[in-house]
């Protein structure tokens, strides 16, 4: 099969678990024989612009109109089977499906947040759950500044979504939601049913697994609000006020509060702010950890660490709502506290920590979860699966197009 990826990539200096979605999923198609391009544009490049060329950015972010000319181009010169977009925002543009209709390619799109419905695509707004913009027009949006606290940047977001809703919903012959539950959101929300599918992303198998009781509980992603890092925070020093857990909490990442997280770890020796982990580093926390802490307050589409703590044998501690309420099971494959709650989040860490035999018990459970629902191979069949899909869908509207 010939695929040609089209991603915009987010900026290098915070990690992005959509990057790293993208990069195995391309390596993936490719070992299993697989021809793959990519088109892509990278937000890094937005600093090497000139003055005008910066102040130009959020004009593109609606509508790109030379991106549709290349791709376009592109296209009609390679002529891929399938399409597969990730990310358009900010230097791509939702012009990448006009160009893929100007070629009459079929076309794919994972849908990796609520962008769909929600112009930040968090869903959340002064660290709660917000659908105020769900099936209607995004003005809510731009009234409270969504985007950055900002109205001027949520404008070409809130923009966007509104014109380009039909094109999204017309111009996709399969989407990819990587959660049920992020998929019952997108249905309330009017998108088309019979084109959603799920499709959890998967992860590597891991060289690094846990083999002893672990020396640390892991936090691991981004530095921000909606990722629960001050709750984790508030949890961790009622942790600390009751004598601790008998290990340090480590903190890896790097993002908007990485100041706070620093200020806060400094001259504490139950605590370890890391830094951003490289790929290895990554593996071997995670092998080493007693459990792995997921607290977003926002409603996660999906959750890769607590996959990546599962391949390597590792429970999780996660907020009980959003896709973590599916990729968790409850006692089993580690515990659910109850979102926005700090006290909630205490006692669960307490918990996961305190019986060491019960916690082989879960690591050995999500190993095996991970085995059955998010492996390379289990990955690789529904990709194709749902290429596959979306190409005998565009076939057959050919096909009837003729016959009329």
């Amino acid at each position: 099969m010939h695929v040609l990826v089209v991603h915009n990539r987010y900026g290098s200096a915070q990690p992005s678990g959509e990057n790293k979605v993208v990069d195995q999923e391309v390596a993936l198609l490719r070992g299993a024989g697989h021809r793959v391009e990519v088109f892509e544009r990278r937000s890094d490049d937005i600093g090497a612009r000139s003055l005008p060329g910066k102040v130009a950015v959020p004009l593109l972010v609606p509508w790109n109109p030379a991106v549709r000319a290349e791709l376009a181009a592109r296209l009609r010169t390679e002529r891929p089977d399938v399409v597969h977009v990730h990310n358009v925002f900010p230097l791509l543009s939702p012009a990448v499906l006009a160009a893929c209709a100007d070629a009459g390619v079929p076309t794919v799109a994972t849908l990796h947040n609520y962008t769909q419905v929600c112009p930040p695509g968090t869903l959340q707004r002064d660290g709660r759950p917000c659908t105020e913009c769900v099936g209607r027009a995004p003005l809510p949006a731009v009234r409270h500044g969504c985007y950055r606290s900002s109205r001027l940047a949520t404008v070409p977001l809130a923009v966007s979504l509104s014109v380009n809703r039909r094109r999204w919903w017309s111009g996709v012959d399969r989407f990819f939601c990587i959660s049920a539950a992020q998929r019952d959101v997108l249905v309330r929300s009017g998108m088309p049913a019979e084109r959603l599918a799920v499709k959890h992303n998967f992860v590597p198998d891991p060289e690094d697994r846990r083999t002893g009781a672990g020396e640390h509980l892991l936090y691991l992603g981004r530095l921000a609000e909606a990722k629960g890092v001050r709750l984790l925070m508030a949890a961790w020093d009622e942790i600390a006020a009751g004598g601790g857990v008998g290990v340090p909490l480590v903190i890896a990442g790097a993002g908007p509060l990485e100041r706070e997280v620093t200020a806060w770890a400094a001259g504490r020796d139950d605590v370890r702010y890391a830094g951003l982990y490289d790929t290895a580093e990554t593996r071997k926390a995670l092998a080493r950890s007693v459990a792995v802490v997921a607290p977003s307050t926002w409603l996660e589409a999906f959750g890769l660490v607590v996959v990546e703590a599962m391949a390597a044998g590792v429970p999780a501690v996660a907020a009980g709502h959003g896709a973590f309420t599916e990729l968790v099971e409850d006692g089993r494959t580690g515990l659910l506290h109850r979102p926005g709650e700090a006290a909630s989040l205490a006692s669960c860490i307490r918990r996961i920590a305190a019986d060491q035999d019960r916690n082989r018990e879960m690591g050995r459970a999500a190993r095996s979860r991970y085995e059955q629902g998010f492996s390379p191979a289990v990955g690789l069949e529904r990709l194709v699966e749902g290429y596959r899909t979306a190409i005998a869908g565009r076939s057959g509207e050919a096909g009837t197009a003729r016959r009329r």
